[in-house]
């Protein structure tokens, strides 16, 4: 009798010496609970939590879950009727709430730092047939990367994100069974740090204790941190961390988010990814994608250029850019209104979009310029050049965030499309504006040919479904603020 790994096709030798290796670990590490991890389409972690025997059998038989889990929006309200005849037609293997099956990768495992004899794996969805889920968002980017390797080319990615930390006054709120919602109520609580003063050393050292939280469960993760800084807000900070593979990042992203929060929540404190929590005087976070090409043959960095193009200037892609990376540029561009509700799929971080912010309003690109949307760094010879992609939120699902770059990216390439020149006052009138609210976001994602062929069809119909679903109760809410504290600063 075949084990369920072998029957989904991917249960090679070397998974099979890596599985053997992680008993052997897991028996001596005197592990009693290993956390069965998902990321689910709003980029949060989902699971089961298994004693250690029952996470050994899982490597091969894998462990159920309720299907509804993919269909959930922001307050967790199935989108689809699943038990209405004909309900699911549109998503084939989810009627009737049926059981999906994870399947944990053994190379992920790690010890959680902040939760004592505790293991974690990340793991995918499989259908009972062994067939994959097409709408699982890790395979999206899987997909994605696989397009772009015909392509020749890997992408690399730098995390660069800005949230908020805030101390914890009361728990009542969130615990009070008299209280309880769906969702619930947050803590109530107050700042590290009373902000407006950009990368204070008094600042740092007044958040000290859970930046130090920080760092430690970042480090003992095996994430490649490189710094912490506050941020000008009040209560926000920003970590930034080396560049590595695009799946990689992803992976990293919703691990540092799990982790932080929970590690943070042990000794008392709330950490938020919700771009603008729900109180006056706030600054907006956003979650800054820096990206370039590799050329999978050199594992050059394609995006370098080693002398700018014959007769252009400092405003001409080409004077920095290589001539596949601006072809990329131009991909982004084209691409923009479609991709912004990817990386910022929030209500909540639409609002972000303002000028004179260091956010993004328009689409354009600059030469180091922080208030574009694209902000291309580095130059001619240099190694480090890239691009930055500015207009994500820190709440976005990594998987698509960066699936929609290549997407978009790709069609650059395919077309040799052109960027326009760079532009050094990106709050001026006339260019073409970022979506300003996530239904014109959904709609121009829908309209956009190159996007809907590059995730396809059901993929893009699932996460739009979900996503309107969240615009359907926050239009139907009496008090808008009361949803986002729900909605977003309680679980974001």
């Amino acid at each position: 009798m075949t084990h369920f790994a072998e029957r989904c096709g991917i249960h090679t030798a070397a998974r099979e010496a890596a599985c053997v290796r992680l008993v052997k670990r897991i028996e001596a590490s005197g592990v009693e609970l290993v956390r069965m991890a998902w990321c689910d389409t709003h980029g949060m972690l989902r699971g089961k939590t298994l004693t250690a025997t029952a996470a050994m059998r899982a490597l091969l038989d894998g462990v159920g879950m309720v299907g509804t889990l993919m269909l959930k929006d922001t307050a967790d309200r199935t989108a689809w009727k699943v038990f209405e005849p004909g309900g699911t037609d549109d998503l084939p293997g989810f009627a009737g709430a049926a059981n999906l099956l994870l399947l944990p990768d053994p190379e992920s495992f790690t010890e959680l730092p902040w939760a004592p004899r505790t293991g974690w794996l990340r793991c995918q969805p499989w259908f009972a047939d062994g067939s994959p889920v097409p709408i699982d968002t890790r395979r999206v980017l899987q997909t994605a990367l696989a397009r772009l390797g015909e392509a020749g080319y890997g992408l690399k990615t730098g995390l660069e994100v800005e949230f908020h930390i805030y101390r914890i006054t009361d728990t009542r709120p969130q615990l009070d069974p008299a209280l309880a919602g769906w969702p619930g109520l947050p803590p109530e609580v107050e700042m590290i740090h009373p902000g407006y003063n950009l990368q204070a050393e008094a600042m740092m050292d007044m958040s000290d204790e859970p930046l130090r939280i920080v760092q430690r469960t970042a480090q003992a993760l095996g994430l490649p941190l490189q710094s912490l800084e506050i941020e000008l807000g009040p209560s926000q900070v920003e970590a930034v961390f080396d560049a590595t593979d695009a799946l990689t990042a992803a992976d990293q992203m919703v691990l540092f988010r799990n982790g932080v929060r929970q590690a943070l929540r042990r000794a008392g404190f709330h950490a938020t990814f919700m771009c603008r929590p729900p109180f006056p005087h706030i600054m907006s976070s956003g979650w800054h994608l820096h990206q370039s090409l590799v050329d999978l043959k050199t594992g050059r960095n394609a995006c370098l250029r080693d002398s700018p193009a014959p007769d252009t200037t400092a405003l001409d892609a080409r004077h920095t850019l290589s001539d596949v990376a601006s072809h990329w540029l131009a991909g982004l561009l084209a691409h923009a209104r479609g991709m912004t509700p990817l990386c910022t799929p929030t209500i909540n971080g639409f609002a972000r979009f303002r000028p004179n912010a260091l956010a993004p309003q328009a689409v354009l690109w600059g030469r180091d310029n922080r208030g574009a949307m694209l902000r291309v760094v580095g130059g001619a010879g240099d190694q480090a050049t890239r691009i930055e992609n500015r207009i994500g939120e820190p709440a976005a699902n990594p998987y698509l965030y960066m699936a929609a770059q290549i997407h978009a990216g790709l069609d650059g390439l395919h077309q040799q499309l052109q960027p326009p020149l760079a532009s050094e006052t990106p709050y001026a009138g006339g260019s073409e504006k970022i979506p300003t609210t996530l239904t014109e976001g959904l709609q121009a994602l829908e309209s956009d040919a190159a996007l809907c062929a590059g995730f396809g069809d059901d993929v893009l119909h699932h996460f739009c479904r979900v996503k309107r679903s969240e615009i359907e109760r926050h239009a139907q809410a009496e008090d808008k603020t009361d949803f986002e504290r729900r909605e977003y600063f309680a679980r974001t």
